[in-house]
């Protein structure tokens, strides 16, 4: 793994219901980043229906996986 995907997936291990796509964004990680975790195993996205400003928005939730989880581990030691 590179750095940029390990800061990816400690982001990602830190939050018990994942970040949204907008939030990984934000913070400087592309769709293409997520979807080769998520490619590898190392990541799950799930979309759901959510509000704002009164109007209906799809949001897509990315969480880590187990194997991303022992992937980390392995990195960080």
């Amino acid at each position: 793994m590179i750095p940029d995907e390990c800061r990816l997936l400690e982001l990602l291990s830190t939050s018990a219901d994942g970040c949204t796509e907008l939030h990984l964004a934000g913070q400087g990680f592309t769709l293409e980043q997520i979807v080769s975790l998520a490619r590898a195993g190392f990541a799950t996205s799930t979309t759901q229906r959510g509000y704002s400003g009164g109007h209906s928005v799809d949001l897509t939730r990315v969480r880590i996986t187990d194997a991303g989880q022992r992937a980390l581990a392995e990195w960080q030691q």
